[in-house]
């Protein structure tokens, strides 16, 4: 069939599918999707090709291929704003705002009632048990994610070097993370620009530019929603955690390349370290819970504006200040995903094969393997072990080499044992996460109310 042109840019598509779905069709959709998105980023991309590729055949495998390579080029949750990639090609801006609010709203308020719950009771032994198992499996997960990305990314030496120099840089200098993920572009960009490439293969475009000052405006627009919140803060509830979550979580926002694993060693540092609003266990504690709902692994940043927000809530409510906290976490999180979608899609429409950004975004990806290296080292230590101490080795100019040492007497052999279980039934019976993380709740509970 002859091709046309669509409303929404002015590059070809083909015509041999369905027609788009009207607005409610696609609502109804991405809140199927939104409820049955588990199991992380991988799952939750493949469920949305599954529905909107395969079933509905409402956009063709090669637009959901460049959608996508698009959005794993960006910070932030990836899955998210594919599905807002999908709602603005297929209805414009109001189907790039319902298709990604529908994806992260349901597992929003699951990740909200949990950390209420956990903040009220997770002294009680059934709460404690139950986190205990939970913390110890979320272990074994993180080593797969290593080696499920690791095998995808680490293709040559190159890349294997920039993985191996991430994870040294943060384990033994503490190296802070968006400088790892910068120069890791920097490096494929010049590695990319020392190769063969072409200025053709890199400069290929099609379509039509589309309109500067249409664009600009719609940049600031989204720009001025996501940080409309920071001076109200500010100047109504300064003697809360609330401003500081908020801006926080704005600058997080621009650097979660490679999802919530390789951010968290981060969040972790200054959330635990500097704002003192958790402790190193309850970041366990919070991933786990992330796990357990829809939606994207990052609203693992909810529980802790949550936490934030109830333990510095002033004069408010720890409930009100609690829920607010969590809210304000989601917002600075996720709202960034429509600034990247609505001001830069129009541009990403008109590309194809841009050699210069897959470069950027392999030496990210390679990068972004040794840093979930670290976090799995990390998480080991914690978890196996109740008691570890950094040991200075050596300075070298600004970086103080330092190596995390346990306490041996500290061994918790429960924690271990069930780490090692959960790590059978993932790699050997490929058993999937949400059971996973039942036995080894179920495991917690038993350990605590029977050893």
């Amino acid at each position: 069939m002859p091709a046309k042109k669509t409303d929404i840019h002015d590059t070809q598509v083909l015509t041999d599918r369905p027609a788009s779905p009207t607005f409610s069709e696609l609502t109804s959709a991405f809140a199927r999707i939104g409820v049955l998105s588990f199991g992380g980023p991988a799952a939750q991309i493949a469920l949305m090709h599954k529905i909107c590729v395969e079933e509905k055949r409402w956009i063709d495998e090669d637009r959901y291929l460049h959608a996508l390579n698009y959005c794993m080029l960006l910070p932030g949750p990836e899955a998210q704003q594919l599905a807002t990639y999908i709602g603005w090609l297929l209805h414009g801006v109001r189907g790039g705002i319902v298709a990604g609010l529908l994806f992260v709203l349901p597992g929003l308020a699951v990740i909200l009632g949990l950390s209420a719950l956990y903040a009220l009771y997770q002294e009680t032994s059934l709460v404690t048990g139950l986190f205990f198992g939970l913390k110890a499996a979320v272990l074994a997960i993180v080593v797969e994610a290593v080696i499920r990305i690791g095998k995808r990314a680490l293709k040559t030496a190159f890349h294997r070097g920039l993985a191996a120099a991430a994870f040294f840089a943060l384990f033994l200098f503490s190296v802070p993370f968006p400088l790892v993920v910068l120069a890791a572009a920097l490096i494929g960009l010049l590695h990319a620009r020392g190769g063969e490439t072409s200025t053709a293969e890199i400069s290929q475009q099609v379509g039509a530019r589309p309109p500067f000052a249409s664009q600009v405006a719609t940049l600031l627009f989204w720009i001025a929603v996501w940080l409309a919140p920071l001076p109200l803060l500010w100047l109504a509830l300064p003697e809360t955690a609330l401003p500081e979550v908020q801006s926080f979580f704005s600058k997080m926002a621009l650097v979660t390349f490679g999802g919530a694993y390789a951010v968290l060693a981060y969040v972790a540092q200054v959330a635990v370290d500097h704002y003192a609003w958790l402790k190193p266990g309850e970041m366990l504690d919070g991933l786990a819970l992330a796990e357990t709902t829809p939606g994207p692994l990052v609203l693992v940043l909810s529980y802790v504006g949550f936490l934030a927000g109830f333990r510095e809530s002033g004069a408010l409510d720890p409930l009100i200040g609690g829920l607010l906290g969590g809210v304000i976490a989601a917002w600075a999180t996720f709202i960034p995903s429509f600034i990247w979608i609505f001001a830069g899609a129009p541009y990403v429409e008109r590309l194809r094969g841009n050699c210069l950004l897959s470069a950027a975004l392999s030496a990210i990806t390679a990068a972004v393997v040794g840093v979930i290296l670290n976090l799995a080292v990390w998480f080991a230590l914690h978890v196996v072990f109740t008691q570890v101490e950094p040991v200075g080795l050596a300075q070298l100019g600004p970086l103080t080499l330092t190596v995390p040492q346990p306490v041996w007497s500290s061994l918790d052999w429960q924690a271990l044992v069930i780490a090692v279980i959960s790590a059978v039934l993932i790699f050997r019976f490929h058993i999937g996460i949400g059971k996973t993380l039942l036995a080894a709740g179920a495991l917690g509970l038993a350990a605590r109310f029977l050893l």
